[in-house]
């Protein structure tokens, strides 16, 4: 049985809060926290950078999973990996060189993750896939939290599984976007191992984390 991922998003945690909010996220059984970074550029929002990262890498151990939607992209690998990244995903619409990004992460000894928006191919980052550790689907449209999940990306799910399964790459598979109670196990039988919720999580239950994360990881 495969070993499912739990990557909170603190995009729905208190802001005021952000150190101790992580600290209850661990506690609870995240495996990860994800970082979501936008430049009101690539995508129509604005939320945090490497100096805020800085700060909360002393609140936990768990590796901080860091989505950089910003274009460009490349410049500012740099400033994340040494900010405490630990996984940095980037889109290959936002770098002129995929190649030359993934050889930049690399560089710092950082994992590779290459995120697919809901209307990207698979096939744009095919090439690649040997090379890296995770791969992000979206299942909306990055820039903001609470979104509906779009249903068709399950068939993109299964499609990047068959060519795991079939070559025997490594790499995860996590999806972000509108995971909740009702649909988060159809995400998982289409193949993914890792699942990005922040709603869902920080709100369910009363708030009750610990709860919302277990029952993320029933399957």
């Amino acid at each position: 049985m495969k070993k499912i991922k739990i990557s909170p998003s603190i995009l729905s945690a208190d802001f005021s809060q952000l150190g101790q909010e992580i600290k209850n996220l661990e506690n609870s059984g995240a495996d990860m926290i994800h970082v979501d970074v936008m430049d009101g550029h690539f995508v129509p929002n604005l939320t945090i950078g490497p100096p805020v990262i800085k700060a909360l890498r002393k609140y936990t151990n768990i590796p901080f999973d860091v989505h950089l939607m910003i274009n460009p992209v490349h410049k500012y690998i740099k400033d994340y990996a040494e900010s405490g990244a630990d996984i940095i995903t980037i889109h290959p619409e936002a770098t002129s060189s995929l190649q030359g990004s993934i050889d930049e992460i690399k560089k710092y000894k950082k994992k590779v993750g290459l995120s697919l928006n809901p209307d990207t191919k698979i096939e744009v980052i095919e090439k690649y896939l040997d090379q890296i550790d995770l791969v992000l689907i979206m299942s909306v449209f990055p820039g903001f939290g609470g979104q509906k999940f779009i249903k068709d990306v399950l068939k993109k799910i299964e499609r990047l599984s068959e060519i795991k399964d079939k070559n025997s790459f490594k790499f995860d598979i996590e999806v972000d976007g509108g995971i909740n109670f009702s649909n988060f196990k159809e995400v998982l039988e289409a193949g993914a191992n890792v699942l990005v919720s922040g709603t869902t999580i920080f709100k369910e239950n009363n708030g009750d984390i610990k709860k919302n994360i277990n029952f993320l990881k029933t399957i």
